[in-house]
């Protein structure tokens, strides 16, 4: 980033291990979201996402694996994408990365959509000692949105097929602003593929991920794990290698079913999460319309499927609540297929006449 020019002016709170819905940890506190400070900006990259609402910065770069970008984008009010695996390098360090396990990836964030694709073509490019590398495109992310028409083909699901429950507040203002993208010239149809096994599949797959971080680390670091990520390395020792020979085996049916359901469409929209927030003091969500959750992953398994399929997602605000909160849209789309997703994404952000903010802090 520096490289090309970029002015790097600090970093932002996440919390620990980058593990959570929620930005906090002992060492510098929570995080709160700007639009109401009682309340949770979203995690893990939840003090990017809340620079940004406020306008303390222009540009914000996370990482995403369980909606790090996703859901903190969501909630403050802005636009987060995760990108395809190998679509951002990173640097490795010998012995201690793991960089074939693509779960886990870099994404910008931005006010708007179009400052978001300027940034990935600056994150963006082949990277020789990256194994997963993939070239810039022979057109820039910037001119895929300035090339937009309102004329896209969106499939819609509220629930991803019974996924996950969804509070009305989200689900009337997703259906709202979909509806104005069909009043531009869009196309809208309810429409979900087959994704039997996603959730399991998910968790295996993030499994494997925490073995290859944690496994080397000392004995007194994993001591003081907060307890979330002590049942989450406790669950990774439980399984076999022919549990994630499965999953990896289920990950490229579900690549497949939604290779094959994008021919039909440019992507598939869903909630980007599935409440609104909670408290600052709530680390995660245990209950949503009825439906409990026994850990911290329940309720934000939206962010699921782009993280299992290996493809780019983003989540762009479409609506401000009645009481004054952000809500955004999330949308999936082809394979390596940023291009598309960030040409969507600047269709429904001028369908619902975003972006939005920057804004002055709503102190609770």
């Amino acid at each position: 980033l520096e490289q090309r020019g970029g002015l790097v002016v600090g970093k932002t709170n996440t919390p620990e291990m980058g593990a959570g819905g929620n930005t906090f940890n002992a060492v510098f506190g929570a995080t709160r979201n700007p639009w109401n400070t009682a309340l949770n900006p979203g995690g893990s990259s939840g003090g990017a996402a809340a620079s940004l609402a406020t306008g303390e910065t222009w540009l914000s770069q996370g990482s995403d694996h369980g909606g790090s970008l996703r859901t903190p984008a969501a909630y403050c009010g802005v636009v987060g994408l995760r990108t395809t695996p190998g679509r951002v390098p990173t640097t490795l360090v010998a012995g201690v990365s793991a960089a074939h396990i693509g779960d886990g990836v870099i994404g910008p964030m931005a006010r708007s959509v179009r400052d978001c694709a300027l940034f990935l073509d600056t994150l963006s490019g082949f990277e020789p000692r990256f194994p997963l590398s993939l070239p810039s495109p022979n057109t820039s992310f910037q001119d895929a949105v300035a090339r937009s028409t309102a004329r896209v083909r969106i499939a819609y699901s509220s629930d991803l097929g019974g996924l996950c429950p969804v509070e009305a507040p989200i689900r009337n203002a997703l259906a709202s602003a979909l509806e104005r993208v069909e009043a531009e010239g869009g196309t809208v149809i309810e429409d979900c593929p087959d994704l039997t096994g996603l959730e399991d599949t998910y968790r295996k797959l993030r499994a494997l991920g925490l073995v290859a971080a944690f496994s080397r680390l000392p004995k007194e670091i994993h001591q003081h794990f907060k307890p979330a990520l002590r049942d989450n390395w406790a669950y990774a020792r439980t399984l076999t290698l022919e549990d994630f020979a499965d999953a990896y085996i289920d990950r490229t049916r579900l690549f497949l079913v939604m290779q094959r359901f994008l021919e039909d469409f440019d992507v598939l929209a869903c909630p980007a999460v599935s409440c609104m927030p909670r408290n600052s003091d709530v680390e995660w969500i245990d209950e949503i319309e009825g439906e409990t959750f026994d850990d911290y992953l329940g309720w934000m398994k939206f962010a699921f499927l782009a993280t299992t399929a290996g493809l780019p997602a983003a989540s762009v605000p479409v609506a401000v609540s009645r009481q004054g909160l952000p809500i955004g849209i999330q949308l999936v789309g082809p394979p390596r297929g940023e291009a598309t997703v960030l040409a969507v994404a600047r269709a429904v952000e001028m369908a619902v006449g975003g972006p939005f903010g920057p804004i002055d802090p709503v102190v609770a």
